[in-house]
């Protein structure tokens, strides 16, 4: 990225940025899964009705079948349906399971709570009418990856308690501190794909103010309380301003009584799920992260009695 002089995320502004990431999840991201089939849809938000672009994968029409709610990254300023269509894809094909990808409402147009009351209305709405799109309800899992890793475990947050929960959180390299005192923010703030400066900008953009950063719906880790949270899979990368404050959630959860599996890639960056269509390592990352999902969502499931 520095020999060929690429900005960071935050170069040019918020229209220049989202077009740019866009266009690098096309060439870096995993291509050619032609199993899965692809629709979109309205499903409802906090405010009203947002995109959402389904993945079902061919091995499970015709049956009703665990599911994904999923929340792209970008900082809660850019990432899209299209930026993610790749990652929603490998999942949707390698976990055999569907993939309902939502498109919330970004900063700074909508700032915070914005996203979250987004992400909390969409997961809602899948766990109580998600059959008539061949959802298993008894099997629906809420994740993301950067930014929407923290929608994620935030909606299951605000979910828990009711009739209908999430069975299971796929938290992949998860924005959960937005006051950034782990110390790994200080170790990679610069040249590691996610910077300071960056970081600075999304903040900015997404926070009504400094002090809504220790708001728990900003920064899941102030949660005073974590107890009754589904199973979790933690990613991280050992390269990445975010790897702490996830090994930090991890433990937090696993002290509270969740079952937690944590897993560092630890020669990876920021963002390497979006890197898996042409590097080694992301590829297999994302080959354990579907064989865990696919797992979980179906210890999930009931078991038919024997007739």
């Amino acid at each position: 990225m520095k020999k060929t002089g690429e900005p960071d995320m935050c170069e040019g502004g918020v229209w220049v940025a989202r077009k740019r990431i866009d266009h690098s999840a096309a060439i870096l991201g995993v291509q050619d899964i032609s199993d899965v089939d692809v629709y979109e849809r309205a499903i409802p938000g906090a405010v009203g009705p947002r995109r959402a672009r389904v993945y079902t994968p061919m091995s499970v029409r015709g049956s009703l079948a665990p599911a994904l709610v999923f929340f792209h990254g970008g900082g809660f300023v850019f990432g899209s349906l299209d930026s993610h269509d790749g990652v929603c894809r490998a999942l949707a094909s390698m976990a055999k399971t569907i993939v309902i990808s939502v498109d919330y409402r970004l900063a700074p147009e909508d700032r915070f709570p914005a996203a979250v009351e987004d992400a909390a209305a969409a997961t809602r709405w899948v766990l109580e009418s998600g059959s008539g799109m061949g959802v298993d309800s008894n099997a629906v899992a809420v994740g993301g990856d950067s930014a929407g890793g923290n929608l994620a475990t935030v909606a299951a947050g605000l979910l828990r308690g009711g009739s209908r929960q999430p069975a299971f959180q796929l938290l992949i390299y998860p924005a959960l501190d937005l006051t950034r005192a782990e110390p790994s923010h200080r170790y990679f703030g610069n040249g590691f794909v996610l910077t300071r400066r960056t970081t600075d900008w999304f903040l900015a953009n997404y926070l009504p103010s400094p002090e809504s950063a220790k708001d728990w719906r900003a920064s899941p880790l102030f949660a005073t309380d974590l107890s009754g949270l589904p199973p979790a899979l933690v990613v991280s990368a050992g390269f990445d301003p975010l790897r702490d404050e996830a090994r930090s959630y991890a433990e937090r959860l696993r002290s509270a009584g969740a079952q937690v599996e944590y897993v560092c890639a630890e020669g990876l960056v920021h963002g390497f799920l979006q890197m898996s269509g042409v590097l080694r390592e992301p590829a297999r990352v994302l080959k354990v992260i579907t064989r865990r999902l696919e797992r979980a969502l179906s210890t999930a499931r009931p078991v038919a009695s024997a007739a």
